[in-house]
């Protein structure tokens, strides 16, 4: 993607442009390119207008194809339906302590999403303030293996969060918990600084160490994938595109 002098001079404004799908370059991008650095304005754009066109699904095979490995937090689902991704800040908490989350909205970083392991599904530890507060921090979006409340209000938020489900009730702001930590769910250590990236389908983290490889074998699939569709669209039946229809 070739970068116009006026594009340096007016990032910020430009941060949310969109390359098209069959211009979008991933030579030399890193997990680091997630987050824009005044340098990397060419990895930034390629990569979040890649990221935006893309699913849970395409992740999840590329990954699948690399490591023999799905990714998917299953229990983990959409509570309004808005995609999100970015890097790993993690933090667990008891479900009657939704002190602990406070202070992990402060240690995150800009761009990050806030990943929360809680000990049941007693309590909400999450809702309406806590997510006010995280996107005015700039944290991205927030998952709670546990459960949310407030509902009324997250549906109508413009802030992705992740649930296993909901409740009414809440614990006390303690502070017990830990933030950036190793987390196991379902089986899956997760670190912080890894890759999550959640839809409506679901959710699918990423060993940051497989970042780059995961990405270009997506970008593959994506690829092949728009061209089976403009197959399927000129009249071929998917039986005859995969090689199973009979002669």
């Amino acid at each position: 993607m070739s970068i116009k002098p006026q594009d340096l001079l007016n990032n910020k404004k430009d941060l949310d442009r969109l390359v098209e799908f069959e211009n979008i370059s991933l030579d030399d991008v890193t997990i680091d390119d997630l987050t824009f650095n005044g340098d990397n304005y060419a990895e930034y754009i390629n990569l979040n207008s890649f990221l935006n066109s893309v699913s849970t699904c395409q992740i999840s095979d590329a990954f699948n194809e690399i490591a023999h490995r799905s990714g998917v937090i299953y229990n983990l689902k959409s509570i309004n339906n808005l995609k999100t991704w970015g890097r790993i800040t993690t933090s667990k908490t008891d479900s009657d302590d939704w002190g602990t989350i406070t202070l992990a909205i402060d240690e995150a970083r800009e761009g990050d999403v806030l990943l929360i392991e809680t000990s049941n599904m007693d309590a909400a530890i999450w809702g309406e303030l806590a997510s006010t507060c995280a996107k005015n921090n700039g944290v991205k979006a927030t998952l709670v293996y546990g459960c949310v409340r407030d509902l009324d209000a997250l549906l109508k938020m413009d802030y992705p969060i992740f649930a296993c489900g909901y409740r009414p009730n809440a614990g006390k702001a303690l502070g017990l918990g830990e933030n950036n930590i190793d987390l196991e769910l379902e089986s899956m250590k997760i670190s912080p600084g890894d890759f999550l990236f959640g839809d409506e389908t679901g959710v699918v983290v990423i060993p940051k160490e497989f970042f780059t490889r995961v990405m270009i074998q997506t970008l593959e699939i994506k690829a092949k994938e728009k061209k089976i569709t403009d197959m399927l669209n000129s009249g071929k039946s998917l039986s005859e595109v995969v090689g199973l229809k009979k002669v």
